[in-house]
């Protein structure tokens, strides 16, 4: 039944683009999620936008849970696929929603209860403290919907069905986008919910995208079905889906809490530096992880023929892969680079923000030159089960070289120091992703 999946015989740069176009406005769409939230939001006051940019490693860190489970179905589905192996891969949809609901509820009641320490220790500001509160506490509970839908969306793409999935993720945006100033604003019949509108926008639109992709799950021209019948639980199953997903997660969850030590950083300077990077890293996340949708249309691929074993079209998509990455990475340096005040305009940037915001943008978006090899690089050991180099990529890029680059580099440029931190950190996360790779060339285990 498999022997004519397209993912084992398809041309390699036609398929890339059939499967990753879908991801790419899948993921382009879900960060747009939290750039509306803030554009919007800036137009009540640069306080309510400082209130949702510290509000965003909570969210962050949430979405990087949901991704880590959604990846880590879609590697092992695909894994189960390549070898032909139907049943597996069907118990795998199984686990993966238990465990979609399950983590879900929980980080829901984690984020309740820790917002009220977590944003008491960056501002004394009761305002922007108050309003931090009234977002968070709206927001939290679009967990439980994110994480189903983002599961789901991952075992779909597993199969190589990778518009279906996108049209869920639309579905929410347009909700989100249209609901957003209707609940902010108080716009015709809607009551003026202020911050907590933005936030109220935000959980419709996971909802929606939840209850659709449940629908087409359901449907009976998946490849994968949900199995009920003699389940049961494996824990080594949930062990493989942990594991897997795990170089996703800790990409994303670092960049939680590179905020939060941002953050720190920032607080010395004014409430104004915070607002700013929390409405650039929106940017800087729309172009990176909209790449990052390309480099998941090639997780699977990459992931199918290695359970093949078919080492040559694995090779060839990890080639063409990269130079697709770095191609975009270029074009989003450019971007930055030419339109860094028409990008502050979006958020009702105050002549203060302004007066910093463009140099420094120009400055981080050079840093999106080294990350696109790195990271498909990290994405190739994380399809072939080399796991611990992955994860040993994404902790040198948000963590090891970032947090001491932000130390020194303060000290010795002040705010300006905070910025070059990060062309920095990806230089080095370049250099040390191309020697693990040579290193593991030269033990001929690739």
């Amino acid at each position: 039944m498999q022997t004519n999946n397209k993912m084992a015989v398809a041309p390699v740069g036609k398929l890339i683009w059939q499967m990753s176009i879908p991801p790419l406005i899948s993921m382009f769409l879900q960060y747009s999620y939290n750039l509306i939230d803030s554009a919007f939001v800036a137009r009540l006051s640069e306080n309510a936008l400082t209130a949702v940019s510290l509000s965003f490693p909570i969210t962050t860190l949430m979405n990087a849970t949901s991704i880590w489970i959604g990846v880590g179905v879609n590697v092992l589905i695909a894994g189960y696929l390549g070898e032909k192996k139907q049943d597996e891969a069907n118990t795998t949809v199984t686990h993966g929603l238990l465990l979609a609901f399950g983590i879900g509820a929980l980080l829901n009641l984690l984020a309740l209860l820790i917002m009220k320490l977590y944003f008491r220790a960056f501002t004394n500001n009761e305002e922007i403290y108050q309003l931090s509160l009234a977002y968070m506490s709206v927001c939290s509970f679009m967990q439980i919907p994110n994480m189903v839908h983002i599961a789901i969306q991952k075992m779909i793409q597993a199969t190589g069905n990778m518009i279906a999935p996108m049209w869920f993720q639309i579905a929410g945006v347009v909700v989100n986008f249209v609901f957003d100033p209707l609940l902010i604003f108080g716009i015709g019949v809607f009551p003026a919910m202020g911050i907590r509108g933005a936030a109220g926008a935000t959980v419709a639109g996971y909802l929606l995208s939840m209850i659709l992709a449940f629908a087409l799950l359901l449907g009976k021209k998946q490849k994968v079905r949900i199995k009920i019948k003699e389940f049961h639980i494996q824990k080594r199953m949930i062990a493989r889906i942990f594991a897997l997903g795990l170089p996703s997660f800790i990409m994303n969850a670092l960049s939680s809490f590179m905020v939060t030590f941002v953050n720190l950083f920032l607080v010395a300077y004014s409430d104004t530096a915070i607002a700013f990077f929390g409405a650039y890293f929106k940017v800087q996340q729309l172009i990176v992880m909209t790449v990052n949708g390309l480099i998941q249309g090639c997780l699977p691929i990459m992931r199918f023929n290695y359970g093949a074993g078919n080492r040559d079209r694995l090779h060839s998509a990890f080639r063409y892969g990269t130079a697709l990455v770095s191609g975009m990475m270029i074009l989003g340096t450019l971007t930055v680079n030419f339109f860094p005040a028409q990008l502050l305009e979006l958020f009702t940037a105050s002549e203060a923000m302004r007066s910093f915001g463009i140099s420094a943008m120009r400055i981080m978006a050079a840093s999106y030159l080294f990350c696109g090899l790195s990271t498909m690089i990290s994405t190739y050991f994380q399809a072939t089960e080399k796991v611990g180099s992955s994860i040993a990529i994404q902790l040198c890029r948000q963590l090891l070289f970032l947090v001491p680059a932000l130390w020194c580099l303060n000290k010795l440029f002040q705010l300006n120091g905070i910025w070059l931190a990060f062309p920095v950190a990806e230089t080095a996360t370049m250099l040390i992703a191309l020697i693990i790779m040579a290193w593991h060339r030269h033990k001929n285990i690739l």
